[in-house]
């Protein structure tokens, strides 16, 4: 089944007198929504009785809940003594999820920094190879490890980069955010071919059962010559992408995706119009 749900609690679940996490799942399944993520991106904060205490609340509603593992996760950083703390941040991240009763870690690859763009890929890639030693030695690979299709060109993380890395290994599934990949190259996103194109070519890379419930990451983002800049809502009607031409693509495609809006403080609200868009195209 497809999913629709967002990332974080938006502002009308503050305005509405919440401030809970536990409170979000019943919050999301009374919008008609199916899914959640939660954020740990300033670092992995969280005691497991709060783990637990999120995952319960979830299981009793009927939401699945993913996590985002915390925004500095860098694999192409050249001191090795960094690069060691991403393992322990996208492993904890797995660790919460999994105490949750989540499946998704969505994890951000890596910067370019100063070396090549081959070289800041070739060790991502070698070192997304050791984070799969770990997953499996830490008895997570029932989990789906999701690097991220990211926004600024100075980021590692295109389509063809995420692909390559998730053949590495099944524990890894991309998450493809089409805001980003829009961003990075300029408004790219327009017609259902332009998504045609890109998931196309990642099932013939990945084969069509890791793809169909690939992660996704959707929103409207205002962008520059470097690429994204920030976050919109969908009252934007200058930057896209929309989301209609993706859902027939995804509907062609026959994908069912988990489907997270990063909307700037209307979660809720587009995530909802996704899925009513989904259902009318």
């Amino acid at each position: 089944m497809i999913k629709f749900g967002p990332s974080g609690n938006s502002e009308s679940f503050y305005a509405a007198g919440y401030s809970h996490t536990e409170e979000a799942a019943a919050f999301v399944k009374e919008r008609g929504l199916d899914c959640f993520e939660y954020s740990f991106g300033r670092g992995v904060r969280m005691s497991e009785e709060k783990a637990l205490s999120i995952g319960e609340a979830f299981r009793e509603a009927g939401v699945e809940i993913s996590v985002h593992a915390p925004y500095f996760v860098n694999f192409a950083n050249p001191d090795d003594e960094m690069a060691a703390k991403s393992y322990g941040y996208v492993l904890d991240s797995g660790k919460m999820a999994k105490l949750m009763g989540g499946k998704r870690i969505v994890f951000h690859p890596a910067a370019q920094g100063k070396v090549s763009r081959e070289e800041a890929v070739q060790k991502t890639e070698d070192r997304l190879k050791i984070l799969r030693d770990y997953i499996y030695l830490n008895d997570l690979q029932d989990m789906m490890f999701c690097p991220e299709t990211m926004g600024k060109i100075a980021q590692i993380g295109t389509v063809e980069e995420v692909t390559r890395f998730c053949r590495i290994d099944p524990v890894y599934t991309p998450c493809v955010d089409f805001g980003h990949i829009n961003a990075r190259e300029q408004g790219s996103l327009k017609t259902a071919d332009d998504y045609l194109s890109r998931l196309s070519y990642m099932i013939s890379e990945l084969g069509y059962e890791r793809m169909k419930h690939f992660h996704v990451h959707f929103s409207k983002i205002m962008y520059s010559s470097k690429g994204e800049v920030k976050h919109l809502t969908f009252e934007d009607t200058v930057y896209g992408p929309e989301f209609a031409p993706l859902a027939l693509a995804l509907k062609e495609l026959k994908l069912e995706p988990y489907i997270v809006s990063e909307s700037a403080g209307t979660q809720v609200e587009d995530a909802a119009a996704m899925k009513h868009i989904y259902f009318e195209v």
